[in-house]
């Protein structure tokens, strides 16, 4: 397996479980301290700015080692494995009927 391969296989789990989480933040039978802790996590991963700057040596770039999975995994802790479970059923079902498109060969069409 090539590494953009890898990289692209990568992003397409991230971009997966970020969907699991969004649909985990709407489920209403997420507990509500999950649903800050998880809120927090994404938030502050997609936040502009680090509350630690990452000049500073290695805590500057341990913070977001450190603080989003931890966020993560204390509220998926929280989180009802069915809840869980049914997010990420929904997210495979969506991927898998949602298909690209094969290209259109221009030399094909008829004139």
């Amino acid at each position: 397996m090539t590494l953009s391969q890898r990289l692209k296989d990568l992003a397409k789990s991230l971009k997966q479980e970020l969907e699991v989480y969004r649909l985990v933040l709407k489920d209403k039978r997420t507990p509500w301290l999950a649903r800050i802790l998880l809120g927090s996590a994404v938030g502050y991963a997609l936040m502009p700015f680090d509350l630690i700057p990452d000049f500073i040596p290695l805590i500057g770039h341990l913070d977001d080692l450190i603080i989003v999975p931890g966020l993560v995994f204390l509220a998926l802790k929280l989180i009802p494995e069915a809840v869980v479970a049914d997010a990420r059923n929904r997210v495979a079902l969506l991927s898998d009927s949602i298909k690209p498109e094969k290209p259109v060969n221009a030399s094909s069409s008829s004139e």
